[in-house]
């Protein structure tokens, strides 16, 4: 296949987005995703998709390297100067796998797999918290930056946006802003779903209820820069949303827009954003030759879940018991749309059990890339499953593994699920405000 046929890859994932959050999934959900939608009638919506773990740092690890991050022995998540990268320099990535075919690789957003910022000594920091924080030296490169991990172009953050200890925009390797004073929460909304939000070092500018349309217009740039000037090259864009992690600031544009409010809106906002990147696509004439994705991190937030049940009558997790942190199935059971004119039918649907860390040996296949067995060794290539090749009743995988942040482990094969712990393996359903949720008001035979 000659390089410049090969297909664009565009995968936009969404961070704590909950099965039941996307209507098309959810008929009872009280938010609209009309875009999530329109992407489910025009390609393949997955009806048994999981993310790697049940939070963010791990399961973002796994799909840049199609293995499981329990196999670094690293446990919980990154925050503020937290390191090092938990890639190594010399692995294989999904990204530097595509260079080498020939692909431009873009990530916007958030990181949150880990970085080595520099203190004024040039030692690396590599400590979570706030007073790490205040030793970085902003003068100095972070040697581990996307960039150095695959990417040609990157801009975001290295944690999450509106919730870190660091509130500061990385462009490529370096913090051209830094920060100069403490984060003034004032401002800021104040409601039931506006608590996640950690004291913290912030950069001049740095405005958390816009995160998601500064991350959008720095996609939707690359795509007409990519398109006026190398338009004959294949491009990898990975959009990586703050939108829908707690706390919900949706932006000026998107406050009330739904009837579900700051938690739906946000979501309504998500949706808006793949909206947006799918008439880029349109506009630049490369719709057809573009392999879309779009999925989510891992389940819903806790308090997102309690809150919006009580609130508004919707349930992120739905039909599922479970939420973030969970080994329950709605803690990682997610969203997962794909869309390739031509190549994945239409309105379709697939019951097969895929993971998110099965990107990258799909990419590799779809790219003709013979990985090695030292390579994305948890990775299933589910190109057949998108094509519809694959028969129903014939498992791509013959098993799939989860984990949580404290890295207890659980294996699915078919409708078994062994768990290696008592309980969820997250969340503590003896609290009185979980109790209701240890079984779920919608299915109580729902799987866990």
């Amino acid at each position: 296949m000659p390089e410049n046929k090969l297909p664009n890859i565009l995968f936009i994932l969404a961070d704590d987005l909950g099965y039941g959050d996307v209507s098309c999934y959810n008929s009872e959900s009280k938010v609209p995703t009309p875009n999530i939608d329109r992407l489910a009638r025009e390609g393949m919506r997955f009806t048994d998709a999981h993310s790697p773990s049940t939070v963010c740092t791990p399961s973002r690890y796994s799909i840049l390297t199609g293995r499981m991050a329990f196999r670094t022995g690293f446990a919980g998540v990154f925050t503020g100067a937290g390191g090092p990268c938990l890639i190594e320099n010399s692995r294989l990535t999904l990204p530097s796998m595509l260079q080498s075919k020939g692909y431009t690789t873009a990530l916007f957003g958030k990181w949150h797999v880990g970085l080595s910022f520099p203190n004024q000594k040039g030692e690396f920091i590599n400590e979570n918290g706030f007073d790490p924080v205040q030793l970085i030296d902003y003068t100095q490169s972070i040697p581990d930056a996307p960039i150095h991990r695959g990417f040609d172009h990157f801009f975001g953050t290295a944690c999450c946006p509106t919730t870190d200890f660091l509130y500061a925009f990385i462009d490529g390797d370096r913090i051209p802003v830094p920060p100069t004073g403490f984060l003034d929460r004032t401002p800021l909304p104040n409601h039931a779903y506006s608590k996640d939000n950690r004291m913290g070092m912030i950069s001049p500018g740095f405005d958390l209820e816009e995160m998601d349309m500064i991350f959008l217009d720095k996609s939707k740039t690359f795509l007409e820069n990519h398109a006026q000037e190398t338009p004959d090259k294949p491009f990898f864009l990975f959009h990586s949303a703050q939108a829908v992690h707690l706390p919900s600031f949706p932006g000026k544009d998107f406050k009330g827009k739904t009837n579900a409010g700051p938690h739906g809106d946000f979501i309504f906002e998500f949706d808006y954003v793949v909206g947006e990147l799918l008439e880029m696509l349109d506009q630049l004439g490369i719709a057809d030759n573009t392999l879309v994705m779009v999925s989510s991190d891992n389940g819903p937030e806790v308090t997102s879940v309690v809150n919006m049940r009580a609130d508004y009558q919707h349930d992120g997790a739905h039909p599922w018991r479970g939420m973030k942190r969970d080994q329950w199935e709605g803690g990682h059971r997610i969203p997962f749309v794909v869309r390739w004119p031509g190549s994945v039918p239409a309105d379709s649907i697939s019951d097969q059990t895929v993971c998110l860390c099965d990107i990258m040996a799909t990419c590799a296949s779809l790219v003709d890339v013979q990985l090695t067995n030292d390579v994305a060794e948890d990775s299933f290539d589910i190109l057949p499953a998108m094509q519809s090749q694959q028969k129903t009743k014939d498992a791509i995988r013959h098993h799939t593994l989860h984990q949580t942040n404290k890295l207890d482990l659980a294996i699915r094969k078919g409708k078994w699920k062994y768990l290696d712990h008592k309980g969820s393996g997250g969340n503590n359903y003896q609290h009185e405000s979980l109790k209701p949720y240890a079984l779920t008001e919608t299915e109580p035979d729902a799987p866990g």
